[in-house]
């Protein structure tokens, strides 16, 4: 391999893995506030992907424009699952109870797109979808960057949010420890309800983000969320810091080997990355401190 190809497989790497970090954040949001292992985030992912392309088709406009209408949308769709289903489970099986009830919802959600636009594979075609340029020798596609800095804005937002504001503050302290945060009077339930609205927002970005530059049908989602689940567990669970750094890592190790051994084989990196994780260090690689200061 030679030293342009390696550059340009780290440059594709760091953009690839700033999809993936806004993509993982909701589920650290989930389960950081309420322990709850979302399932069907990334059945949502591609809902929003949809959603992006039925937009484009029908008004010609560039999809991005849909998230005015699906970030709020996916905000409250997100506080209406946690206190109209998640809020109903027992607090002793929560975790595992909420693998199934996210896993109802995802085939729900593949269901329906199934029934609304078929299982034909869809792709918005935009102006600037063959563009590219070249940044020191590297070959940059445009929708690429443009997927990476609206997840870049998007991660801004919310760290500002999470740390600049007394609801950040709240979230943060129910995230650290929920009954210290019970103690001095944060209403963790209200907590738990926006926080999985936020988290569920950052699906309808993240899905804006995919539906730029990647082929969509109902199915796709299983493929997205074993990836996903590694990056939050290597992260750091609840440490949305450790889940970015986990992503671009990851992001940047998975284009490399996709250089040496092809596609399928590079999705082995984050399957390989769980696992010494889980061996050497089960509470993430990348959380402690770093999820402190967050």
């Amino acid at each position: 391999m030679d030293g342009t190809l390696i550059f340009q497989s780290l440059v594709l790497g760091v953009l690839l893995g700033g999809l993936y970090a806004i993509l993982a954040a909701g589920l650290t949001l989930y389960f950081g506030v309420m322990r709850v292992v979302m399932i069907a985030h990334a059945a949502f992912v591609i809902l929003a992907a949809y959603l992006a392309w039925w937009f484009h088709d029908k008004t010609g406009i560039d999809p991005l424009f849909s998230m005015v209408f699906t970030v709020p949308l996916f905000f409250g769709i997100g506080i209406l699952i946690q206190r109209v289903l998640i809020t109903r489970l027992r607090p002793a099986t929560l975790t595992m109870m909420s693998v199934l009830l996210t896993f109802a919802i995802a085939l729900l959600i593949e269901g329906l797109l199934g029934l609304f636009w078929s299982g034909t594979q869809r792709r918005v075609q935009l102006s600037y979808s063959g563009s590219n340029f070249e940044f020191f020798g590297a070959r940059i596609a445009v929708v690429k960057l443009i997927a990476f800095g609206l997840a870049v804005v998007s991660l801004a937002l919310l760290f500002l949010l999470l740390k600049k504001t007394r609801f950040g503050l709240a979230l943060r302290a129910t995230i650290q420890h929920r009954e210290a945060a019970q103690l001095v009077g944060i209403r963790t339930d209200r907590v738990a309800g926006v926080g999985f609205g936020l988290g569920l927002a950052t699906a309808a970005v993240g899905g804006t983000a995919l539906s730029l530059d990647a082929t969509i049908y109902p199915s796709l989602h299983w493929s997205w969320i074993g990836p996903l689940m590694a990056i939050i567990v290597v992260g750091g669970l609840g440490s949305i810091p450790g889940t970015a750094i986990a992503a671009l890592v990851l992001g940047v190790g998975q284009s490399l080997l996709q250089v040496e051994l092809g596609t399928t084989w590079a999705q082995t990196v984050f399957y390989v990355a769980l696992f010494v994780t889980l061996m050497l260090r089960p509470q993430g690689f990348f959380g402690g401190r770093l999820a402190q200061r967050f």
